[in-house]
């Protein structure tokens, strides 16, 4: 054939491992998409940009090569991202998660630290040596001109096919319709991360009309309080923190800590409902700090410190504020990971205390945060003597990798702990999660003592903002949660404490996180804005259930109210 010259040895071997790769791409990425049409979908697109490659290249290698090179790193980044943060690969992590901070994580995992290399490094350079093997011979025998008028017909048609693919109202349009709930549900990869270049967009809230008169929302729930005794409030939280007496298999005397159990000073305790598991604390503290869920946005919501903290009309900082607190946050990571400086702005915050300034990294203990707050408090207080204080803080030891050998624990840790309930991967996680687990029961029981060892009404609040992964095996135990928790995987626990007796008793064995910030308010006996009072009358008609409220209209209600007539969440 005209268009294919002879080709030596090398180039041939390097034709045939170019083929194979694709062949291999095909297979296991889009042939092995969710459905018939999005196998098609697949197909197609990987076909035209090929197409393409060789259109504009004249490298046939090289194209096939670089085809299968780009769909697999899009595939096995998906499946790794999966793996730790159960959440396909999805568009805008190009932009919110390409960082150095985000390097600093990956490079705590080998496994992705080796994936990235892989990916980012050998084959860019397996294409530059490619690209020298394969020179451009394709169509090399025909006469220049029509040579010329090929390629652009080529590129033309590549082009054409490639824009019908990516255009969400062409012959793919179910596909770009599916939605970003399913798509971050289902297995089909390659297809979820080009259809979220168009469906990251914040879906705001579907509400009923009219269906914010049902219900009285705008009554005061809490008294104003003596503003001379507004107490301090400090609030902490507990890195991939929970109670391991939920896991079945965890009923030793070292699974049982101390800062889970009620004592005189609690005054609500329990099972504490989160939005995320296995990563995405930036979720957590947003649900916290505004008092709503971002899964309720649609998946735009898991980059909630960027799309929705600008947005946010009310927050626990603000509301505290108006009743005269001075409120600070100590980040134990850079503030540019995952915008954090800037969302705890948009937050309300006056004061970002950043953690490496303070010597804080990922290495940093329970303990290392905890000398940098009475740091950081002695000198708030100082500065304003007046004035009750609220400061936000975060640990980061429990945070994962959990693979420290058993060797290397401390005892009784250093060895298997569960021989005949376990295996060797879940004991070896699960020593190391329990190892850091009694080093934060250590600091949060000093921290409270120093808090509490004044005259000084104190309110400590601390809460876990998602279970740890163990790289996914986490969910092969058997959890114990109480009745009506649809996903044991997305539970952590809550403890809240004051020096001084409360007004009035708050009981909610669980509670969904997005309640904290009004809970906190209650035990703090504060003045609420509508918001809040709104939040507090709604834990207290759902039992403390927000998603799956006993009564759905009473939360139809609720959505309307806060986002139809309160405005919530911005234009």
């Amino acid at each position: 054939m005209p268009f294919l010259p002879a080709l030596d040895r090398r180039s041939l071997l390097l034709h045939v491992l170019a083929v194979l790769a694709y062949v291999a791409m095909l297979v296991n990425g889009p042939l092995s998409e969710g459905t018939a049409h999005e196998r098609v979908y697949t197909v197609v697109l990987s076909g035209s940009v090929c197409a393409l490659f060789v259109f504009l290249t004249r490298r046939i290698a090289f194209s096939l090569i670089a085809t299968a090179g780009l769909f697999s790193l899009i595939l096995t980044s998906s499946v790794l991202k999966v793996t730790y943060l159960t959440t396909p690969l999805l568009a805008p992590d190009l932009v919110y998660f390409v960082n150095a901070d985000t390097l600093e994580v990956i490079a705590r995992y080998p496994l992705l630290m080796i994936a990235s290399f892989i990916g980012l490094v050998i084959l860019p350079l397996a294409l530059v040596g490619i690209w020298r093997i394969d020179r451009p011979t394709f169509f090399a025998s025909l006469r220049p001109w029509l040579r010329r008028s090929l390629f652009a017909l080529g590129t033309l048609v590549s082009c054409g096919a490639l824009a019908a693919v990516l255009v969400p109202t062409g012959p793919f349009a179910d596909i770009y319709g599916k939605g970003m709930w399913a798509a971050m549900n289902d297995k089909s990869y390659i297809t979820d991360f080009f259809i979220s270049f168009y469906s990251t967009q914040i879906e705001p809230p579907v509400l009923v009309e009219g269906a914010a008169e049902r219900l009285v929302w705008n009554e005061q729930v809490a008294s104003i309080g003596d503003p001379r005794q507004r107490p301090d409030i400090v609030a902490v939280l507990e890195e991939s923190t929970f109670d391991p007496t939920m896991l079945a298999a965890c009923n030793l005397p070292l699974c049982k800590r101390k800062m889970f159990k009620s004592d005189a000073r609690t005054r609500a305790t329990g099972y504490l409902q989160v939005h995320t598991w296995g990563g995405g604390t930036w979720t957590s503290e947003f649900a916290f700090l505004t008092s709503m869920a971002h899964i309720l946005f649609g998946n735009a919501g898991l980059y909630a410190p960027f799309n929705l903290a600008p947005r946010v009309e009310y927050s626990l900082p603000r509301v505290l504020k108006a009743n005269g607190y001075r409120t600070v946050v100590i980040y134990p990571m850079s503030g540019t990971f995952i915008n954090a400086r800037n969302a705890y702005g948009f937050y309300g915050f006056d004061r970002f205390y950043d953690g490496p300034d303070y010597g804080l990294s990922w290495e940093a203990t329970d303990f290392d945060l905890l000398k940098v707050f009475d740091r950081i408090y002695a000198q708030e207080r100082a500065e304003h003597p007046g004035t009750p204080l609220f400061v936000f803080m975060l640990t980061l030891r429990q945070h994962g990798p959990h693979m420290t050998q058993l060797s290397q624990l401390p005892s009784p840790y250093n060895k298997t702990l569960f021989p005949k309930k376990l295996d060797a991967w879940l004991n070896l996680n699960l020593a190391n999660y329990l190892a850091r687990l009694e080093q934060s029961e250590q600091a949060m029981a000093e921290l409270e003592q120093k808090l509490f060892a004044t005259d000084r009404r104190t309110v400590l609040l601390h809460f876990g903002d998602h279970q740890p992964s163990f790289d996914g095996a986490i969910n092969a135990l058997q959890k114990v949660v109480p009745e009506g928790v649809s996903d044991p995987t997305k539970v952590t626990y809550y403890m809240l404490k004051s020096n001084f007796p409360l007004r009035r008793k708050l009981n909610f064995p669980v509670l969904d996180i997005i309640y904290l910030g009004s809970l906190l308010l209650d035990v703090a006996d504060l003045r609420k804005d509508d918001f809040y009072e709104a939040n507090t009358l709604l834990r207290d008609r759902c039992k403390g259930r927000y998603f799956d409220c006993p009564d759905p209209k009473i939360l139809e209600s609720y959505h309307d109210y806060v986002y139809g007539t309160l405005h919530a969440l911005k234009d």
